[in-house]
């Protein structure tokens, strides 16, 4: 990738990736543990997702099973969606976007604003406005396969996609080695479509396989631990559809971490008030998760984990007061 200081860039596609990683050393505090969080609200879709958009997009080119012109379908939450709108508008591609109403009116916002076609599926009966549940993405699955059939368009497939696990693996993965200078002892992060986790757990455990790797799940619904499912409805959107994703191999994850909303609301306004850091649900589930960590770690234990998007995209929930 090009060094963004030293030349122009072609496209805004050269300035996904290559994110900060900053030291959140005001909220750890006393915990002998040290927390880094890689800053992916960097990236021109403000979120984790724009790598795996570039990367699904450019392996359909290379195998032509998208072609010049043609129409990209997902199911998305949001973030997925917006990521490949970036890349579809460089691109010249059409985009649908599937989301559930339960999503945050900024995300779709968002997909329109970059060209996208946003298609809004209802919510299940009794779902809550801004928390999507295992039922919400199922009613979002069905109307993403009808509209891919009915279109003869391309679905980038995101939960199936293995792009998704190698962009994480082949970018963020050694970018986090690289920034430690191959002293992380910890990353964490939540479980969404799984790609995130898997791609970065085995671009370290190949590098170090001493290295912990923890999933953060939402405290109700821990399937991934093997724990009961008492509920499906949370706020960490995104993450955690009480559902084992396809790409999840336990194989690579050393433990599981739960998290309830109230955890992450208030550590994601800590974040915003002590770091000067302005991020969403996640993230505040993934630094609530890594300060757990951070409580029994070796001093000085570097333990990594990431913002995944802006607070921006959040400002018509109960996230911010």
């Amino acid at each position: 990738m090009l060094d963004r200081m030293k030349t122009f860039l072609p496209s805004v596609l050269e300035a996904i990736g290559n994110t900060p990683l900053v030291a959140l050393d005001r909220i750890v505090g006393n915990r002998p543990g040290r927390i880094l969080l890689k800053l992916e609200f960097f990236s021109p879709g403000y979120s984790i997702k724009d790598r795996i958009a570039l990367k699904i997009i450019e392996a359909a080119e290379r195998k032509g099973t998208l072609k010049p012109g043609g129409t990209v379908v997902e199911l998305t939450s949001g973030n997925t969606g917006t990521g490949l709108a970036v890349v579809c508008a460089v691109k010249g591609y059409k985009l649908i976007a599937v989301m559930s109403e339960g999503n945050s009116v900024e995300r779709r916002r968002m997909l329109e604003a970059l060209g996208a076609r946003v298609e809004l599926v209802p919510q299940a009966g009794g779902s809550c406005p801004g928390q999507v549940s295992k039922e919400d993405l199922d009613l979002v699955e069905q109307r993403t396969v009808e509209l891919t059939r009915e279109l003869g368009a391309f679905r980038a497939d995101q939960f199936h996609n293995l792009s998704n696990v190698e962009a994480h693996e082949l970018t963020t993965g050694p970018e986090i080695w690289e920034q430690t200078q191959g002293k992380v002892a910890a990353f964490i992060g939540t479980v969404g479509t799984a790609g995130t986790f898997m791609g970065v757990a085995r671009a370290l455990k190949k590098r170090n396989a001493a290295i912990r790797t923890y999933a953060v799940e939402p405290a109700g619904a821990p399937i991934l631990a093997g724990g009961p499912v008492v509920n499906t409805r949370h706020k960490i959107q995104g993450a955690g559809y009480a559902q084992v994703p396809p790409l999840w191999d336990p194989e690579f994850c050393d433990g599981y971490i739960g998290i309830t909303d109230e955890e992450t609301i208030e550590t994601a306004r800590q974040l915003a008030r002590q770091e000067g850091i302005f991020a969403g649900f996640s993230t505040g589930a993934n630094v609530a998760a890594a300060l757990r960590i951070a409580e029994t770690a070796t001093p000085g234990a570097l333990i990594v984990t990431t913002a995944n998007d802006s607070g921006l995209k959040y400002l018509s929930t109960d996230l911010f007061p």
